[in-house]
């Protein structure tokens, strides 16, 4: 997600940096203990989140046609983000985002609650949060939570909140945005400036992708200017990155243990790449700032087709409803962004 004009200056990318750290070196990150750790699942594949996609099954074109139109379910929020599915209870929860505040010029957010066909409350105020996905039980929140500067877990029971990165050799990251965790509970997550507000860089002007794994945060990529939506395939062997201030979509080979290796790129132009998705037959969705579109590609990086939501401001996508075929959508200008819908034809992931 991305505000716009003054939280997109991409200026500070072009400070002195330090030597690079090799990818995947990773460090210790402090870590919340009891009740409040973030605890990820043991001894499962690699894939796509338990009972999200059945293995084996074939799918048909993801689209009934290739030029789609969502319908709004309702609008007047501040600025919408992160949709997850909780399946376990019929609710989408997603992330709305206020005008920055305070000396420090930081975004608060609440994480509010759709309930079909037409029911909203708030689900947890005080979130700070950006992107959302889901712990591989589908237990906890996994969140980019700009106020802190890190990324969250939050245990839907109670609300917990839990750490599961809070910083990068010592150093705080500018302001984590989104996250896609893998069935094993491996946790990827994009760190741009765009919530940073006016707190000090201590990233040294870099923007990054890391990885979180037994506890430890790696370092994916520091090469990317404002890494946004990110996203992975079914069968957790590719890790997608839109590149919201290159205008471009990598992809990036994912080794079982997590760890990342060759980078090339997926899509070469897509304006403002925001929040991602991706559908049981490896089809990915991408949210664009620019033209309110979601834009569908296959696994070749091929183009399907388009979702409209909007004029302009479309800033992720999650799959829901009963049989995950309804492709939800947050899209629209500050003060008047809302919450989109419409029915595919191929189930996809729940954030």
């Amino acid at each position: 997600m991305v505000l716009r004009p003054a939280a997109a200056a991409l200026a500070s990318l072009c400070l002195a940096l330090p030597a690079a750290v090799p990818a995947d070196a990773a460090v210790a990150a402090p870590r919340a203990v009891g009740a409040d750790a973030y605890v990820p699942a043991a001894d499962l594949p690699p894939g796509a989140p338990p009972g999200v996609c059945e293995p084996g099954t074939g799918y048909g074109p993801p689209l009934p046609t290739s030029a789609m139109s969502a319908t709004r379910i309702r609008g007047g929020f501040s600025f919408l983000e992160g949709p997850v599915w909780l399946a376990d209870r019929g609710q989408l929860l997603f992330s709305d985002m206020g005008a920055a505040t305070g000396p420090e010029n930081v975004q608060p957010s609440t994480i509010r609650r759709f309930t079909p066909p037409s029911t909203f409350d708030t689900f947890l105020a005080g979130a700070g949060s950006n992107g959302l996905a889901l712990s591989p039980d589908a237990q906890s929140l996994v969140a980019a939570t700009h106020d802190r500067r890190s990324v969250s877990s939050y245990r839907i029971a109670d609300l917990t909140r839990g750490v599961v990165a809070a910083t990068y050799q010592g150093r705080a990251f500018n302001s984590p945005n989104d996250v896609a965790v893998r069935a094993d509970g491996v946790v990827y997550f994009t760190d741009p400036t765009f919530q940073r507000g006016a707190r000090g860089d201590q990233m040294n002007g870099r923007t990054g992708v890391f990885r979180v794994s037994g506890g430890q945060v790696a370092l994916v990529d520091d090469t990317l200017r404002q890494p946004n939506g990110i996203a992975l395939s079914p069968d957790g062997s590719t890790l997608y990155v839109g590149a919201y201030g290159e205008n471009r979509i990598y992809r990036y080979a994912v080794r079982p243990d997590g760890s990342t290796g060759d980078r090339s790129v997926f899509v070469t132009y897509v304006g403002g790449p925001d929040g991602a998705t991706v559908d049981c037959a490896g089809n990915v969705y991408w949210a664009s700032g620019t033209d309110g579109l979601v834009h569908v590609y296959a696994p070749t990086g091929n183009q399907l087709g388009t979702v409209r939501s909007g004029s302009t401001g479309t800033t992720n996508v999650a799959f829901g409803g009963a049989d995950r075929r309804t492709l939800y959508v947050t899209s629209g200008p500050r003060n008047d962004s809302g919450l989109y819908q419409v029915r595919l034809d191929v189930p996809g992931y729940p954030y």
